[in-house]
């Protein structure tokens, strides 16, 4: 058995600019010079015998297959030893950064404007693509024998965001007062999947911290933010050293949110502002300080694959596409789109500045509406074009643990298929990494796909339950024939 070599590096990839930062994630545009905190990509490099793999994660709302693949194309060009199709990245999904953003989504709902004052995507790129690549090629240059423990704990973090009604119909961040609210959509997940990694002499260096919520608490704000995530990052600093690295993967969590629609924010901070960041870091702080992980591995099985997983897009009916039409002329006649996208900012700004918690945006819009209709309606016309979805899926042994990534925000149900069939003693499951051939976006459960609403929609997303299973069966085959030996 060959010793394990592990390198960390960390980086800072917070614009430097005088230029307003356009923040990603929302319908509308939110401009900022305010920094709540730095963003960071941490980077980490296994190698043992002939195998290796590199992964790191990006305080961003997302990763696109071109700025992926532009990562690694500077990574081997600064060191060719490097594998590139071993190499994967994932974003923890704060919506209070700069979009890395290379093709634009002929699918976005917005599109911005080129402003001089504001720094722009292409600049972004720019700056941040060699920050990364260095990133990644220093640890791998970092590489020592070191060693790794696996451990599990619980933290009260995500909730399903999704209300159904009677009329069976859901709504995320839907009122969960009204009289006829039914039920949330989908469970959660509080389990907290870690790997630790320890040097020759027994000091922890840095971990994979997996929880099943994405990072953003601050959504809705006008500040820089690596939330919850990044402040978990530094608290655990504080505890192990500065030198001391955390990987933080969302695992499939496209239905959950840092935030408990059932009790109302009664009992804790509405989990929409700063404080928010604060107590989800000190539970997470306290989950990893206080688990016993299991006994260190220096010298775990390593097996490192790569495969494309191809599958098919959720498809518009003509019954669809025709009822689409008419509903879109119907609103179009009540409000034009120019107008209506008008009033949802100047509604969404209003909102804004109420004292309480978000969404501040209104999915439900007439502006909303007008989008969702165009989508059916463009996925119709060009489905058969492109019938297919594919992305370059990591699938990896390390010891008794498993790793596998995939480009969606996946739904929670998903993810319980694959790590209850999974042969590994631990899976850990990484949405939002890496991009796919054509955006992504959400992959909803059969429950989703039924009740609509935000995150249900073909606008939405790419791939339908049909897709999920698929998904599902695939990467469970790949991971179960790493333990066949």
């Amino acid at each position: 058995m060959s010793k394990l070599l592990i390198g960390w590096s960390e980086a800072d990839i917070t614009p430097v600019t005088d230029k307003k930062i356009s923040l990603s994630g929302q319908y509308y545009a939110r401009y900022t010079r305010e920094i709540h905190s730095r963003l960071k990509f941490t980077a980490v490099a296994f190698s043992s015998g002939e195998e290796h793999f590199l992964t790191g994660s990006m305080d961003n709302v997302g990763m696109q297959q071109a700025f992926h693949n532009l990562v690694l194309d500077a990574v081997v060009a600064l060191e060719p030893a490097i594998r590139k199709e071993n190499i994967f990245l994932n974003a923890i999904h704060t919506h209070s950064a700069p979009a890395a953003t290379v093709v634009v989504n002929p699918g976005a709902v917005l599109k911005l404007k080129n402003d001089p004052e504001v720094l722009s995507a292409k600049e972004y790129v720019e700056f941040v693509v060699p920050i990364m690549a260095k990133c990644l090629v220093e640890a791998w240059n970092n590489r020592k024998p070191g060693g790794i423990a696996r451990a599990f704990g619980n933290a009260r973090i995500g909730h399903c965001r999704r209300a159904v009604y009677s009329n069976g119909k859901a709504e995320m961040y839907g009122d969960t007062t009204r009289r006829d609210f039914i039920g949330m959509e989908a469970g959660e997940d509080s389990g907290v999947d870690m790997l630790f990694t320890y040097d020759e002499a027994g000091k922890k260096t840095g971990m994979f911290l997996n929880v099943a919520c994405p990072s953003q608490v601050m959504e809705s704000t006008y500040k820089v933010s690596s939330d919850f995530a990044g402040a978990t990052r530094e608290l655990l600093k504080t505890a192990y050293g500065e030198d001391f690295h955390t990987i933080y993967q969302i695992s499939p969590a496209g239905c959950q949110s840092p935030r408990d629609l059932v009790r109302h924010y009664t009992t804790e901070p509405d989990f929409w502002h700063e404080d928010g960041v604060v107590e989800h870091a000190k539970r997470l702080f306290h989950t990893v300080t206080t688990v016993q992980p299991e006994a260190i591995n220096y010298e775990p099985v390593l097996k490192v694959t790569d495969m494309t997983v191809t599958l098919p897009r959720r498809r518009a009916s003509y019954t669809d596409y025709v009822a689409a039409k008419a509903e879109l002329a119907r609103l179009t006649a009540i409000q034009p789109e120019a107008e209506a996208f008008e009033d949802f900012c100047a509604e969404t700004h209003a909102n804004e500045k109420i004292d309480g918690p978000g969404p501040y945006d209104s999915k439900l819009h007439h502006f909303v509406l007008i989008k969702n209709e165009q989508a059916v309606i463009t996925r119709y016309e060009n489905q058969d074009a492109e019938p297919n979805l594919t992305f370059h899926m990591n699938v990896i042994r390390l010891g008794d643990i498993a790793i596998a990534n995939n480009p969606f925000e996946l739904y929670l149900y998903y993810g319980q298929i694959i790590k209850a069939r999974s042969k590994a003693v631990q899976t850990f499951l990484i949405q939002l990494s890496a991009g796919a051939s054509i955006h992504a976006g959400y992959l909803p459960s059969p429950a989703g796909e039924q009740y609509g609403g935000y995150g249900g929609l073909i606008i939405n997303g790419q791939i339908g339950s049909a897709g999920g299973y698929k998904l599902c069966d695939d990467t469970v085959e790949a991971i179960n024939k790493l333990f066949e030996d």
